[in-house]
């Protein structure tokens, strides 16, 4: 990707934890100059300084991108003090935060709100992007650019659905870990050690989710291939594929308890 305008003009980078340092990570390897990133963290690590990026300087004017990453709770004392023209990009991973506050806070700007998970921080994220009005393809497909470097990402049609995305791909990886949690709990009380049982519960997940990934197979027709008839998987399926307390019901529950929490903290 060309990353001109931003090395020319300047990404402003506000909040550099763990997603925002990853982003960071990615964009200078890809090709952004570090001496173009300027960061506002008062809590950044001082390496970012070391390696050539302006660590909590005073930004340029009108830089290319301005990329927030902060917290949501933090956001509005944030927004009061930045500005951006309208030649800038306004690229948000805050969850929760509407386009209409963005709007707000910066009239006729290009504006882009991303909804990345945890696994970005090792580059192996999904993230969802919506923009405003103004955010044309231009706007977009630089977005996509910058978020690609953690991982990939989808446009969404709406930001009605951004909720959705939030209780799925966002809170996700929660769920997942939690089923390492209970796999090994449950591994513990058929007799195994609790090292062992971590170590399979965790590279089980990990490997079927690889194999997930490997090509387009369907996630049933992966299971179908596991399970055969009236052995072990099939007896363990039958208790988690039960419609009324299994996991499918459980896992509806689930996510609509998280989109509807999104809906609360976004109105």
């Amino acid at each position: 990707m060309d990353f001109t305008d931003i090395n020319e003009r300047g990404l402003v980078l506000v909040g550099c934890g763990r997603m925002g340092g990853a982003m960071l990570t990615g964009w200078l390897a890809k090709g952004i100059a570090p001496a173009a990133v300027t960061v506002i963290d008062p809590n950044a690590k001082p390496d970012w300084a070391d390696k050539g990026v302006r660590l909590n300087q005073t930004p340029p004017d009108n830089p290319a991108v301005l990329v927030l990453a902060v917290k949501p709770q933090m956001m509005g004392s944030v927004l009061d003090e930045l500005s951006a023209g309208g030649d800038t990009l306004v690229l948000s991973v805050a969850a929760g935060v509407t386009l209409a506050a963005y709007d707000s806070a910066f009239p006729a700007g290009k504006i882009i709100r991303a909804m990345p998970n945890t696994p970005a921080a090792i580059g192996r994220g999904i993230t969802a992007i919506i923009g405003n009005s103004a955010a044309g393809p231009e706007a977009l497909d630089l977005a996509e650019g910058l978020l690609s470097v953690v991982g990939e990402v989808v446009r969404l049609e709406a930001e009605s659905q951004m909720d959705a995305v939030t209780a799925l791909s966002g809170s996700g990886p929660a769920y997942v870990f939690h089923m390492i949690e209970a796999m090994t709990q449950a591994g513990m009380e058929q007799g195994l050690p609790e090292e062992l049982a971590l170590q399979l519960a965790r590279a089980t997940v990990a490997g079927a989710g690889a194999l997930a990934m490997s090509d387009d197979t369907p996630p049933s027709a992966l299971r179908e291939a596991v399970t055969s008839p009236g052995g072990t998987t099939a007896a363990g399926l039958a208790k988690l594929m039960d419609q009324d307390d299994g996991l499918p019901p459980l896992m509806a529950r689930t996510i609509k308890a998280a989109a509807d929490r999104s809906r609360e903290l976004g109105a």
